[in-house]
């Protein structure tokens, strides 16, 4: 495309350069992800638990105050991927750890 060629964008409903719309979709593919108290998380960040939380099959019960190290963010704005001792693929949503 060259560089005076337009297009129109239907999410803001405007006519835009075609170099911007080729970068639009990069950053719109970059999902943020917000703590309980609205914390930007980044991958390898250690987040605390807010509340007592049951992992279903694992048996277990993470308590209140727990620190989750080096969490990984999933694409997903409400879950965050991490590990734990003794359980594995721990999924934790973002609502209920507060940024360390």
């Amino acid at each position: 495309m060259a560089d005076d060629d337009y297009v129109y964008d239907e999410a803001s409903g405007e006519w835009i350069s075609a170099a911007d719309a080729a970068a639009r979709p990069d950053a719109a593919s970059a999902v943020e992800v917000r703590d309980s108290v609205g914390n930007l998380l980044a991958d390898g960040d250690q987040v605390t638990l807010i509340k007592d939380l049951t992992v279903k099959g694992a048996g277990q019960t993470l308590k209140r105050g727990t620190l989750i190290k080096s969490i990984r963010l999933t694409g997903d704005a409400q879950e965050i991927d991490c590990r734990y001792d003794g359980i594995k693929g721990l999924v934790l949503r973002a609502e209920f750890v507060r940024k360390r």
